[in-house]
């Protein structure tokens, strides 16, 4: 005998479906002078409008090649789509095209590619009219996968309807910044839009202007991109100092903060503090990093989130990836998109939430007694 649902029993709750995180990969791209090139993203986009972004993208098989299964440890590590794919989006945005060549032994020169057939392949390629590695194999190139250096992984929340599994890059300039060997053609790499397809704006700028900029309230920058640009700015600080005569234009300045910021990325233990070496993500290298935000709490005093970086997201769980335990990002989530974002120690934010927390309940107590 069937039973009959009673009329006050409601059904059981679906459980909110989580989307699969899309492969993308994205550059910080080096001046030669060390600035960072970001790009102004169109009102319109899907993801990140409005906001300043490093050039990237989704992965595409027709341009980057066999792209990892899902179920794949590789979908989420550095691997030869990802940064293919970098240098294809690079190339698409930017009109930089990231190339060495063909056959040569110098890593100092890019490929030079007149600007009329530099466009054209640009909307070709992005169009899939064109393959991007035949292209650059046409020009006499090489895609210079080889001198991206991986910089962390982010794996979008889940409580995001859009999400990725983005690989980040660093790519230095040469300090000649050369497009060409003959001096007719040494004429410095300038970023152009992509007609306002994806962005109005190209610009290269020092990482601290950037995030000096954020924090005023003039450009909009998501947590990652404002974590990696701090991270950065530790080590490539403002212009050069005037050289003295005849000691060049501070190449080897700019060439000491590479080297600063390298050293960093290939140290290991990451953590600098006593408890951050005990967590074990401490031990994994910047390279390896997997980040994937998530809300620890909302501070009493200005309201802003707390997000943690030590967590590598539901893909990852139990594969021993992690994040960066030793900071938080601090963020105010608003209808224009983040505000106020700013990047602190985890111990210390700690440390004033439960001093503002004990100062509350003391101020309430006292409110007691006088009644």
């Amino acid at each position: 005998m069937s039973q009959r649902r009673s009329s006050s029993s409601s059904p059981p709750k679906r459980e909110k479906e989580v989307m699969e995180p899309r492969p993308s990969a994205s550059i910080l791209l080096f001046s030669p002078t060390n600035q960072v090139l970001l790009l102004h993203r169109v009102k319109t986009s899907t993801s990140f409008a409005s906001a300043h972004v490093f050039p990237g993208g989704n992965l595409d098989p027709f341009h980057d090649g066999e792209i990892p299964p899902s179920d794949a440890r590789e979908r989420h590590e550095d691997g030869h789509a990802y940064r293919l794919g970098a240098i294809r989006e690079c190339f698409e945005e930017t009109g930089i095209l990231l190339a060495t060549r063909k056959g040569s032994d110098d890593r100092s020169t890019l490929v030079n590619v007149p600007t009329a057939d530099r466009e054209k392949a640009r909307k070709q390629i992005h169009g899939g009219k064109l393959r991007f590695s035949e292209w650059v194999d046409s020009v006499g190139g090489v895609p210079d996968t080889a001198r991206l250096i991986p910089f962390t992984r982010w794996v979008t929340p889940t409580n995001v309807p859009k999400r990725f599994t983005t690989q980040m890059y660093i790519y230095m300039l040469p300090h000649s910044a050369s497009t060409g060997a003959d001096a007719a053609e040494n004429e410095i790499i300038v970023p152009t839009p992509d007609g306002g397809v994806e962005h109005t704006a190209a610009k290269f700028d020092d990482a601290w202007t950037w995030l000096y900029r954020a924090d005023k309230g003039e450009i909009i920058l998501f947590p990652p991109q404002y974590y990696l640009l701090y991270l950065v700015s530790q080590f490539c600080k403002v212009a050069a100092p005037s050289p003295a005569p005849g000691k060049g234009h501070g190449d080897a300045y700019f060439a000491s903060q590479r080297r600063g910021l390298v050293d960093f990325l290939r140290r290991a233990p990451t953590a600098v503090s006593e408890a951050g070496r005990k967590q074990p993500s401490s031990d994994i290298p910047w390279a390896d990093k997997v980040m994937s935000p998530h809300n620890l709490f909302i501070r009493e005093g200005d309201n802003r989130i707390v997000l943690g970086l030590d967590k590598p997201g539901p893909e990852l769980k139990g594969s021993g990836r992690g994040g960066d335990w030793e900071r938080v990002v601090l963020v105010k989530f608003t209808r224009d998109g983040p505000r106020k974002v700013e990047v602190r120690g985890r111990e210390e934010v700690l440390r004033e939430e439960k001093e503002a927390k004990r100062a509350r309940e003391a101020e309430e107590g006292d409110g007691r007694h006088k009644l």
